[in-house]
């Protein structure tokens, strides 16, 4: 079932509203007609079933007949927050994709000394708003119940500021090999805890950066004892999280 999402504002007593380059999806690409069922999500963790009622003559809208409200159950019930040092090529969007599904809450591209990609503002918008795209799409397809920010691009020393509030900080690093004191601290986190994953770039963070990570209260564990890419080391410590705190 096609799913989508819109601002609690347009969400009525008994009608949803849908607007934008969406109707557009619905209508030409999908061609769902009028009768036809889908689920809709309001980001406050909210889901309704609904039938369409119409398009709107001559305006970028379509009218969605409420047939149910359901509680949505697709969320973990702690945030987590995937701090990314920015990887070569397309990686980041691969990144940001298999991140919302496996129930990311926030994705904060970190400039660390290692990556080989430099960003100018203007450059950096533009991709910011491109990774943003591609979490909404990726948060229709796997049934999400809001859809995952992705932060304009951190330094380094920004990103270890704004996860100075969270509960638990993790960075996997390669010189880490004890997979029981790993193990140990996923098991101690707690439902409801704020986490905070640092990802480094190709090549792994400078020693420099993982001190001061640590100096910061992170921990490091390892994802085992082989050397993993950056795309596959944050969805191995996302799945490993999503695994311990699914409900």
């Amino acid at each position: 079932m096609q799913h989508f999402f819109v601002p609690p504002s347009q969400v009525e007593e008994t009608e949803i509203i849908i607007t934008g380059s969406d109707v557009n999806h619905m209508k030409n690409v999908l061609r769902m007609g009028a009768g036809e069922e889908l689920t809709v999500s309001d980001g406050n963790n909210c889901r309704y079933l609904c039938r369409v009622k119409e398009y709107a003559d001559n305006k970028d809208l379509a009218v969605l007949d409420i047939l149910e409200r359901q509680d949505n159950d697709t969320e973990l019930s702690s945030r987590i927050y995937l701090f990314q040092a920015l990887p070569k090529q397309d990686k980041m969007e691969f990144i940001v994709q298999k991140a919302v599904e496996l129930g990311v809450y926030r994705v904060i591209p970190v400039a660390a000394k290692r990556c080989v990609v430099k960003l100018d503002e203007k450059k950096a918008k533009k991709k910011t708003q491109r990774w943003q795209e591609i979490a909404r799409s990726a948060a229709k397809q796997s049934g999400r119940g809001r859809v995952p920010e992705v932060t304009d691009v951190f330094s380094f020393k920004a990103a270890l500021k704004a996860a100075a509030e969270l509960d638990v900080l993790l960075i996997p690093y390669e010189l880490a090999t004890d997979v029981s004191q790993t193990k140990e601290i996923l098991r101690d986190i707690r439902h409801g805890q704020s986490i905070g994953v640092f990802i480094g770039p190709e090549g792994g963070f400078e020693k420099t950066e993982v001190e001061e990570a640590a100096a910061a209260g992170a921990r490091a564990i390892t994802l085992g004892r082989r050397i993993l890419r950056t795309e596959t080391a944050g969805i191995t410590a996302l799945s490993l999280l999503m695994f311990q705190l699914e409900e």
